[in-house]
């Protein structure tokens, strides 16, 4: 069983950063293609961010392209969301996932991912 568990999150100001981090544990972590996903008061989960097992191909939500970057060590089981120039709309609880069906290719849908953190919470002050 895939086990995933975020950390990182917490209080910033707008314009501020912060870095998320994953770590997973269960089985091998490389293969797969990697999400990032949050969720907001009222609103559905929508895409972040993912990265695919080598690392070789990231997708970004246009809401966060150029602010936000993805990577992962495999060699620590953890993928990365670092996040700058941050936005009060940004605010939302984060959650990783794994796509286990996904090698080498990304899928923006939630449904798609099989196993999720328990989240992380993110909040941005104006």
């Amino acid at each position: 069983q895939v086990q995933l568990v975020e950390s990182g999150g917490g209080l910033v100001q707008a314009g501020g950063s912060l870095r998320l981090s994953c770590v997973a544990s269960g089985r091998t972590f490389s293969n797969y293609t990697m999400g990032w996903f949050r969720q907001a008061p009222g609103k559905e989960r929508e895409f972040v961010a993912a990265i695919t097992w080598s690392g070789g191909i990231r997708d970004y939500a246009g809401s966060v392209k150029g602010r936000f970057t993805i990577s992962r060590e495999d060699a620590k089981n953890t993928v990365f969301l670092q996040m700058s120039s941050l936005k009060p709309e940004d605010t939302a609880v984060y959650y990783c996932a794994e796509d286990s069906r996904a090698v080498g290719y990304i899928v923006r849908e939630a449904w798609r991912y099989d196993y999720w953190g328990q989240g992380t919470q993110v909040t941005v002050s104006s």
